[in-house]
């Protein structure tokens, strides 16, 4: 097979082309068809309350990051959640405001105003609709594993400077500028206007958030850091600003869906944000939707999934909430309260809907600096720190993509960001091609035959063909950023029915960090399953990077050839 398609030989034919009707089908449709019982609906419901108990605090903070009003966020993530579970392509996405949107959102709102926002929001919905439609999700899963870090890591350090003024209840003299300098600037130009109240409150929220999650993990840490708070300073009537002082509370009711003030003037001004919002809309989720796929063994939809983030972008602007896309933390949060399937996500809003009616007027005692500690909270777990360090140590073209993407997003744009990392990484991509394609200048386009007895084959072990428990992919040409979503694919499917697994890299000039990070998902997933897995014929610079990114005892073991592999799992079978 030629290389550069670099496929996957294995003994199953490939499946036969989805029609356009199942590309788009709502998982929801596929969990139904499956027989959805009582059973599956108290799952359902349990994660549902779980992930709205968390959704409640998060989508509110979101929302004042966001220069908006709380119940902006809760709105979003009533409608656009809803939408998001009931029409999309993954099992368990939870939709919502997200706090990568921050940035973009107060930026919209401070020269566009709160109509300006609608009409990007609604805007960006009709983009991934196209996008969609058009099939290009596919081509966003391109994007190389380094960008998706630095970018990460870069909104973090920005959400987080969003915060300091509300944490330490600072009164600037004007209004908070949002490039990074001159917010850190103007920050410490009013330092002494430190409020010690909302301080410790802020103190009291992250170290209740923290420490539930150390010694209760089970329990609703944000919901109950928050509440604390808000009793605190209720009981002790600190002067730390809340929701009711600033805001005058939440409404008790959804508004009417309305259309925001459409003008072609307006339209045009507004085009550079919708199409902002739609390119990180399309990121954020299907990022989240590969979360949950790691963490379940199933495949998302790409492209029906970004159609629901689209129709969910409408809705949610015509009932006045700010962008919806997929949140990792509350999709994760779902998957691990047990989830069946997308009933949970449209439960999680409804639940949110219930608790809007009920219980609006005692978000009024919220504080602020409470709302605050939880987003550092989340910017602290947003920073993958661990994934980082690796980047940095893995080779120098990776440090310099993460930390050129790093650094343009922090401190210049968000969607340059994105673009000057893929660019280097693809200009990177080019160079490591080069390199290996020098390295094999020396191999015959097409192998001679050999003689039998001179290959070192030795004679032919029927066994080795019958062996039920185990099976042996193989994977050739380039595997890299580009590749990493086809691959991954086939590797899903590992635990199927055996005991042992054998992936060949023998053909592979070499692995990015990418490929990497694909196979270290596809080495934890056989480790659940009680899978052994084994990579025969890696180069050792192909080993050395998986190794640099976790890829090693015990998940896997290392074999020079097939044989060699297979000679390994007979000895442990013997010793067992």
């Amino acid at each position: 097979m030629d290389r550069t398609r670099r496929a996957i030989h294995q003994p199953a034919q490939s499946p036969a082309k989805p029609a356009f009707s199942e590309l788009f089908t709502p998982k929801l449709v596929t969990v139904l068809r499956e027989g959805y019982t009582l059973g599956h609906f108290k799952a359902d419901a349990i994660a549902g309350l779980t992930v709205a108990i968390v959704a409640l605090p998060l989508s509110m903070a979101i929302a004042i990051a966001s220069g908006v009003t709380p119940e902006r966020g809760l709105f979003t993530a009533i409608v656009g959640g809803f939408i998001v579970s009931a029409l999309g392509g993954s099992r368990f996405q939870i939709g919502g405001p997200a706090g990568a949107f921050i940035v973009l959102v107060a930026a919209t709102v401070q020269r566009e105003g709160i109509d300006g926002l609608l009409l990007a929001t609604m805007m960006s919905g009709v983009f991934l609709l196209a996008i969609g439609y058009l099939r290009l999700g596919t081509y966003i899963k391109f994007i190389p594993y380094p960008v998706t870090v630095g970018f990460t890591a870069g909104i973090a350090i920005i959400i987080f400077s969003g915060q300091i003024v509300e944490l330490f209840g600072l009164k600037l003299a004007g209004n908070e500028p949002g490039p990074l300098l001159p917010k850190l600037v103007a920050i410490g130009e009013a330092a002494g206007t430190l409020n010690v109240s909302a301080t410790l409150v802020a103190v009291l929220t992250i170290a209740t958030i923290v420490g539930l999650k150390r010694w209760r993990p089970g329990w609703p840490g944000m919901l109950i850091a928050v509440g604390l708070a808000s009793l605190v300073v209720a009981l002790l009537a600190l002067p730390a600003e809340t929701i009711g002082t600033r805001y005058g509370g939440i409404p008790r009711s959804l508004p009417f869906p309305a259309l925001p003030a459409l003008s072609l003037d307006k339209a045009i001004a507004v085009l550079p944000d919708a199409v902002a919002f739609a390119l990180l809309g399309a990121i954020e989720s299907l990022l989240s939707a590969v979360v949950a796929d790691g963490m379940t063994g199933r495949r998302h939809r790409s492209n029906c999934e970004l159609v629901a983030q689209g129709f969910a972008n409408i809705a949610s602007a015509l009932f006045g909430g700010i962008c919806a896309t997929g949140t990792i933390a509350r999709t994760a949060t779902n998957v691990r309260s047990g989830a069946h399937g997308p009933v949970s996500g449209m439960l999680h809003s409804l639940f949110l809907l219930v608790f809007m009616l009920v219980a609006a007027p005692l978000a009024s005692y919220i504080p602020l600096a409470a709302l605050a500690g939880v987003l550092a909270v989340v910017c602290w777990n947003m920073f993958e720190k661990q994934a980082f360090a690796t980047l940095l140590r893995a080779s120098r073209g990776d440090a310099l993509v993460l930390m050129a993407t790093f650094l343009i997003v922090v401190f210049r744009d968000l969607t340059e960001g994105i673009i000057v990392g893929f660019a280097l990484g693809s200009i990177l991509f080019i160079d490591r091609m080069a390199k290996s394609i020098a390295v094999e200048t020396d191999l015959p386009l097409v192998q001679d035959d050999v003689a039998d007895g001179s290959n070192g084959g030795g004679a032919y072990d029927s066994s080795e063909a019958s062996d039920a428990d185990t099976v042996v992919y193989r994977i050739s040409g380039a595997f890299f950023f580009g590749a990493a979503s086809t691959v991954g694919t086939v590797l899903d499917r590992i635990a199927d029915q055996r005991k042992n697994f054998i992936l060949d890299c023998s053909a592979v000039p070499f692995f990015d960090s990418t490929a990497a990070n694909v196979i270290e998902g596809a080495a934890h997933k056989a480790r659940r399953a009680g899978v052994r897995f084994i990579i025969a014929g890696a180069s050792q610079q192909t080993r050395r990077m998986l190794i640099k990114h976790g890829v090693k005892r015990p998940l896997v073991t290392f074999a020079a050839s097939i044989r060699d592999a297979r000679a390994q799992l007979a000895r442990k079978t013997e010793a067992e």
